[in-house]
C-alpha cells in the first residue's frame, strides 16, 4: 500500500552541534548525512513519496543530489517546517523523522506502519535505565519514557493539531494537545539523535568520509573604469582607475568564488549574487566571499589550497602579491603557503594586451570535512 508519505526534516541550523559544518552535511563515505538517512529510511517501505525539508539557503544545492525526492523549503521552527511539508502530503498517513536520527532501524519503521490504525500518532519510546530527578525530587523512572522519531501520524489529525500558535517539540505532543490518542511502540537504543558533536562517537552507523579531493576552476574578466577605486583580492591598490562591475569589481575574488562553487558543484557567483539585484550594487566583494566560504563550510567541505593566475598588462601585480596573499589568507582562514598567486601579461594581445582590463583564473582544491579527526 502506498498510503504513507515520508518526511525528513533537515532545515535546522545545527547551533548545538557547534561546528563549522552543519550536522546534516557531514559525509558518510560519499553521501551527506541527510541523503544517507533519506535513502535508508525510504528503502524500508513503499512510501507514496518522500519529502525532504531544507533550509532556504541550501534548497537549490540539495536538489543537485537527487531527482527521486521532493524538496521543500523549511520554516524558522521545526513545527513550521512540518507545516510546509504537509502542504505536499496527500496520503492518509505521514511519517516524520529528524535527519539527526541517523541509525533508524527497519524494524521500527515497519512497526510504526503496522500499527498506523491504532491511534492518531504512533511513537517509538525507550525506557529510562538511570535514576531520574525532576526539580530536586527523585521520581519513578518506570514512569519516564524517552520519545524518539520517526513518528507516524494521521495526516488530517496532524494538520489540525499544528493549526495553533503553540510550539511543540514533536508530533505526538501536538496530537495529545488536541485530545487525540497516541500509541507507543518499542524504540531502538541504537537510534541515538546526533545533537552535539561529541555524540558522533556514540552513533554506530556513521561511516568515515572518503578522502576524495575536488577541483574547481574560476574565470573572470573586468574592464577598467576611470575614477574608481581598484580592489584586487580584497586589497585596495593605489591607482585612479578600478574595475567596471555591478559590485566593487574585485575580479580576483569573483574568480575565486567561482572556483569554490565549481569544486562543490554549486553553480556560479551569478546564481548567488545576481547583478540584477540592487542590494549587491557596489558591494564589497569580501562580503560575498565570506558568504560563500560560510556556505562551502556549512555543506561539509574544507579548502586545501588555491592557485591564482592574474593576467594583466596593467597594473603591475608583483608589488602587491604578498599583500593580496595576506588578505586572502585571512578571508579563507588558510595559511599563506597554501595560496599561490602567479602574475602574467597578455603579451599585448587582445583586450587585456591593449590595457582594457584584467583576467583572473583560479583553481581551488577542496576535500570533505573529516569529522573523525575533529
Amino acid at each position: 500500500m502506498e498510503d504513507v508519505t515520508l518526511v525528513i526534516l533537515c532545515a535546522g541550523n545545527s547551533t548545538r552541534f557547534e561546528n563549522s559544518v552543519k550536522k546534516q552535511w557531514i559525509r558518510l563515505e560519499n553521501e551527506p548525512l541527510w541523503l544517507n538517512v533519506t535513502n535508508r529510511v525510504s528503502s524500508f517501505y513503499n512510501f507514496s513519496k518522500t519529502i525532504i525539508v531544507s533550509s532556504k539557503d541550501e534548497l537549490k544545492y540539495m536538489q543537485n543530489f537527487s531527482d527521486d525526492y521532493i524538496f521543500v523549503e523549511g520554516g524558522d521552527t521545526r513545527q513550521n517546517s512540518i507545516k510546509n511539508a504537509l502542504k505536499f502530503v496527500d496520503t492518509p498517513f505521514v511519517m516524520i523523522s529528524d535527519v539527526a536520527r541517523a541509525c533508524i532501524s527497519k524494524d521500527v519503521v515497519n512497526n510504526l506502519i503496522d500499527n498506523r490504525l491504532k491511534a492518531s500518532c504512533i511513537v517509538p519510546i525507550l525506557d529510562v535505565s538511570d535514576t531520574v530527578i525532576y526539580e530536586n525530587t527523585t521520581i519513578n523512572r518506570d514512569s519516564v519514557k524517552l520519545i524518539q522519531t520517526p513518528q507516524l501520524s494521521n495526516t488530517d489529525s496532524l494538520k489540525k493539531a499544528l493549526n495553533t500558535d503553540i510550539e511543540f517539540t514533536d508530533e505526538s505532543s501536538a496530537i495529545k494537545n488536541l485530545g487525540l490518542d497516541v500509541f507507543y511502540i518499542k524504540g531502538d537504543s541504537a537510534s541515538k539523535k546526533l545533537t552535539f558533536v561529541e555524540d558522533i562517537s556514540q552513533i554506530p552507523c556513521l561511516k568515515a568520509p572518503v578522502q576524495t579531493q575536488f577541483i574547481g576552476i574560476g574565470y573572470d574578466i573586468h574592464s577598467f573604469e576611470e575614477n574608481k577605486e581598484m580592489f584586487l583580492g580584497g586589497v585596495k591598490l593605489p591607482y585612479n582607475y578600478g574595475f567596471k562591475a555591478h559590485s566593487d569589481g574585485d575580479v580576483l575574488i569573483h574568480s575565486l568564488i567561482d572556483s569554490l562553487l565549481g569544486a562543490i558543484g554549486a553553480g556560479d557567483i551569478g546564481e548567488f549574487f545576481p547583478d540584477t539585484d540592487d542590494k549587491f550594487k557596489g558591494i564589497d566583494s569580501k562580503i560575498l566571499l565570506k558568504k560563500i566560504i560560510s556556505f562551502v563550510s556549512n555543506v561539509g567541505y574544507e579548502i586545501i589550497n588555491i592557485d591564482i593566475t592574474i593576467i594583466a598588462q596593467k597594473p603591475k601585480i608583483n608589488p602587491h602579491k604578498d599583500y593580496i596573499k595576506t588578505s586572502l589568507s585571512k578571508l579563507l582562514n588558510l595559511p599563506k603557503q597554501f595560496i599561490n598567486i602567479k602574475a602574467s601579461t597578455a603579451e599585448k594581445l587582445g583586450a587585456v594586451g591593449r590595457e582594457e582590463g584584467v583576467v583572473v583564473q583560479t583553481i581551488a582544491n577542496l576535500k570533505y570535512y573529516d569529522w573523525t579527526k575533529r
